[in-house]
């Protein structure tokens, strides 16, 4: 399976399943390394025939939002920090991929940005 989104991305499966497992393990590696060297992650793309939608782990997922969401304030983590009335290395360790943060503190940085943060539950594939 491949991204067209994220050309260096790409993974395989023994079955179906197995395939979309590992590439929702793939697009969460991919989204986490986007954020770890800064770059701009590109908007989803609409699906085309024959594809099946690919979607990370709620962490990694509300993670990736705080980290859009960020960049389009133009705020720097600081300044979300200062109207968080926290620490900014509490901000930092919300935005890194590979930190276990709590979906709450995610919420109240969103919130802080004037967004907020929603959750959807779908059918397994």
């Amino acid at each position: 399976m491949s991204f067209r989104n994220f050309p260096e991305a790409h993974t395989q499966g023994k079955s179906e399943s197995d395939a979309l497992d590992q590439a929702s393990d793939c697009l969460e590696e991919v989204l986490a390394l986007y954020i770890a060297e800064r770059r701009n992650i590109p908007e989803p793309s609409t699906r085309r025939h024959g594809e099946r939608p690919v979607a990370p782990g709620s962490l990694i997922g509300a993670k990736t939002a705080l980290y859009i969401a960020l960049a389009r304030s133009g705020l720097s983590q600081r300044e979300l920090a200062r109207r968080m009335g926290v620490d900014v290395s509490h901000v930092t360790r919300l935005l890194d991929p590979k930190h276990r943060s709590r979906l709450d503190q995610i919420d109240l940085a969103l919130r802080a940005l004037g967004v907020r943060l929603t959750l959807s539950v779908d059918e397994a594939a």
